[in-house]
């Protein structure tokens, strides 16, 4: 890894592959797989704290490898990612984890899961400003009044 904290060309091949492993696409459900182009930008771009362990992890990969994970055949490969998930610990929980949290909110995935694409409230009502009329059964509610501990 350089020093601004980008993966090499090898290690995104290999997060790639490793993201296609995760989550495949789905022709069934419309949604792109985990290496979808705008997935793996937003991965790199939000590695921050888990660069090294992300590193990591794709370094323990191409080691059991034995060369970029990304060049092997796919069965080669699942014995590989099988063998990761048995000793990778903390890297490979930490790989997972961001593939998934950028996998999961891409507005394709969340629309293909019934969420909406925006804050869940106000539902698209916009309220007027100084409109309090929300509180009006709070404040019709009789007061209540507790000691201090």
């Amino acid at each position: 890894m350089s020093e601004d904290n980008q993966l090499t060309r090898v290690q995104r091949d290999d997060l790639r592959t490793v993201a296609a492993m995760i989550v495949p696409a789905s022709d069934e459900f419309k949604v792109p797989g985990a290496d979808d182009v705008a997935i793996q930008a937003d991965i790199l771009a939000t590695l921050g704290r888990d660069a090294k362990l992300v590193t990591a992890a794709l370094d323990h990969l191409a080691r059991l490898a034995g060369q970029p994970l990304a060049e092997l055949d796919a069965t080669k490969r699942d014995a590989v990612a099988q063998e990761f998930r048995k000793n990778g610990g903390a890297a490979a929980a930490t790989l997972v984890r961001v593939v998934l949290q950028c996998y999961y909110r891409d507005d394709r995935v969340l629309g293909s899961l019934g969420l909406e694409l925006r804050a869940p409230f106000p539902k698209g009502y916009v309220l007027p400003d100084g409109d309090w009329s929300l509180l009006d059964p709070v404040k019709e509610r009789a007061g209540t009044l507790r000691g201090a501990p």
